[in-house]
């Protein structure tokens, strides 16, 4: 708790300091009777570090205090705000506690080796002045004592507050205007993307690690050939393949991480044309209005490459050519769902869902699947186009509305007519990239290996380098490469099966023969295709009461989808036939088949499951 009153015995004692100057007439007894305040800030850690006589100017104002009469035991110094900004109160503990003190009648007198420690920002400085008028406190620094109820004194602090606010302006737009030339040569750089690396004279270039730019390029690859970022994703997880990212800071600033793929990254690293070659700064503009309080980060809008503040092409090592940068970005563009773009494709029986606009007003027409409440299965029979956006917005009549069926066949058999003519060399072409794709990934599985065996390496060299009798170390250096060449073989073995699931390649002889209807017949016998009648694997034919899925579907007039949903639930006693999609004999006598009509029939409860829960229970089948 802070005294404020003095006792009169001390009052009585106190020595009145003179000068010869009229500075010092200014403090008054009851000035004495509250605290004086050593305020001392410095704007950032690195001034704080560096700036050491500064710090020691700022703290020997104590020494000032206590000659001008106050006991040391009631100067306080408020140092919190060490590598804080003064253009804000937002954040400044210690400001914010010196308002507290003035405002409760404890503060005599503030020091401060300059008005501009106090603050930068005179919505801060008058606030700060007001209440020293209203509770009768003083301030000093360096160049003399003010008492800001005097006219004189309060115009000469007020005008220190501005020039102190506007010099933080002109630093600003002095460091602006040296940062904007030096972007102007290409030559100023944060902090490089993904793929690249700083260099020592300052300039991008490729990260020298095989492994990061196979992966980048392979990125880019894979998003002109799948053309979505979800898909993109899907890829990437699929395949194990996680991102290079060099450590920015902390104890492992430079180093490499690989970490799991996410959306916003692949989005970040599209849309950056920095990999196309191009130099460009400004591209992050800080937006006021959107800027969320106590978050700096945010309000950031990006900006097309053309309207960056400096814009040069061919000025960085490209991974892409500019024309394929345009096209990755109207490739997004496409895929907003708002108005004028195409929106991406959609899923579903609908083969035009999302692409068809109405001809009479102009808006995207919507999808209607209007189905039987019998059938469980949406087929194109069901699909609609209608054109309700007027209708839903204004309330007005539905524009139009087609069947589905019938268009979606037609553009079926318009696409299938272009196509059939270099239907052979479209096949081809696409067994040709599925080969270099998987020449790509096995490259990279190479390079992880390589990764692997190098860390392994380096374990053991490190284990066989120590004295074998400083066992404190050799123990830790053992299981540090014993765990290297663990995940060294799991990645092999991991390898070995990725390997396996390959399909072989194409021949030259496959690639010159032309296609028959026995080549035909073999391919799908080789894939257990050929229909539910006569096939030529051993035990790939029905037996006594077993029944193909599509012969069963007829015969109970249950859907397929629902049959095999059955199949995956355990629901049936089914056996899959051997090859790489392997067909479904499903086992039902007739006790079976009425069980299965029942269990069609029966309701179903919120999570999909019959009201009728011993129906999923099948009937045990007699050995053969």
């Amino acid at each position: 708790m802070i005294q404020t009153e003095l006792s009169p015995a001390v009052r009585s004692d106190r020595r009145v300091p003179r000068s010869t100057g009229s500075a010092i007439d200014k403090i008054e007894p009851h000035h004495w009777e509250r605290l004086a305040v050593v305020y001392v800030r410095q704007s950032t850690g690195q001034q704080v570090l560096e700036h050491r006589e500064s710090a020691a100017l700022q703290y020997g104002l104590r020494e000032r205090a206590i000659g001008w009469g106050w006991p040391s035991e009631r100067v306080l110094v408020i140092d919190e705000d060490q590598g804080q900004t003064g253009t804000s109160a937002a954040g400044r503990t210690g400001f914010q506690r010196l308002l507290a003190e003035v405002g409760l009648n404890h503060v005599g007198l503030i020091l401060g080796i300059e008005m501009s420690r106090l603050a930068r920002c005179c919505k801060d400085w008058y606030q700060l002045l007001e209440l020293c008028a209203v509770f009768q406190t003083l301030l000093a620094d360096q160049d003399g004592l003010y008492d800001p109820r005097q006219y004189n004194d309060r115009l000469l602090l007020g005008l220190k507050g501005t020039l102190s606010e506007a010099e933080v302006h002109l630093l600003r737009q002095r460091m602006y205007q040296g940062l904007l030339n030096k972007a102007r040569r290409g030559e100023l750089f944060s902090c490089p993307p993904l793929g690249y690396v700083r260099l020592p004279n300052g300039q991008i270039a490729k990260d020298p690690d095989e492994q990061v730019q196979t992966v980048v390029q392979m990125i880019f690859a894979q998003f002109e050939q799948l053309g979505s970022i979800h898909a993109l994703l899907r890829y990437l997880v699929r395949h194990d393949i996680r991102l290079p990212i060099r450590v920015i800071s902390g104890p492992s600033s430079g180093q490499l991480e690989w970490r799991r793929p996410n959306r916003q990254t692949l989005r970040n690293l599209l849309h950056h044309p920095i990999y196309a070659g191009a130099y460009t700064w400004g591209r992050r503009e800080v937006d006021g209005r959107r800027r969320i309080p106590g978050r700096p980060r945010t309000g950031r809008t990006v900006v097309a490459p053309e309207q960056c503040l400096v814009f040069l092409k061919d000025r960085c090592p490209a991974y892409i050519t500019w024309d394929q940068y345009e096209k990755n970005r109207r490739t997004i563009a496409d895929h907003q769902l708002r108005s004028p773009h195409r929106g991406p494709a959609r899923e579903g029986a609908a083969l035009l869902g999302g692409l068809l606009v109405c001809g009479q007003c102009g808006c995207r027409m919507l999808v209607h699947y209007a189905r039987h409440a019998a059938c469980e299965e949406v087929t194109a029979a069901h699909v609609h186009y209608v054109c309700t956006r007027h209708a839903v917005d204004y309330g007005a009549a539905r524009c139009q509305h087609l069947a589905g069926r019938v268009l979606d066949a037609l553009v079926t058999e318009q696409v299938l007519r272009v196509l059939e003519p270099a239907s052979l060399e479209l096949s081809l072409t696409a067994a040709g990239q599925i080969e270099q794709e998987r020449r790509q990934l096995d490259r990279h599985w190479q390079q992880r290996l390589e990764r692997a065996q190098y860390a392994a390496d380096r374990a053991a060299r490190q284990y066989h380098a120590v004295e074998p009798e400083n066992r404190l170390v050799a123990r830790e250096l053992e299981r540090q490469w014993e765990q290297h060449l663990s995940a060294f073989q799991q990645l092999q073995e991991e390898y070995t099966r990725v390997r396996a699931q390959q399909p072989s390649s194409l021949t030259e002889a496959q690639r010159r023969a032309t296609f028959s209807a026995a080549m035909v017949q073999r391919l799908l016998s080789r894939q257990v295709r050929t229909g539910p009648h006569a096939r030529t694997l051993e035990g790939s034919s029905p037996t006594d009461n077993e029944w193909w899925i599509s012969d069963l579907s007829r015969h109970l007039q249950i859907p397929k989808p629902t049959l095999h949903l059955w199949v995956y639930r355990g629901w049936v006693h089914a056996r899959q036939l051997p090859g790489r999609q392997g067909a479904w004999i499903v086992w039902a006598d007739a006790e079976e088949l009425d069980r299965l009509r029942r269990l069609h029939r029966c309701p179903r409860t919120g999570r999909h499951q019959p009201q009728e829960p011993e129906l999923t229970r099948p009937k045990p089948r007699p050995e053969p």
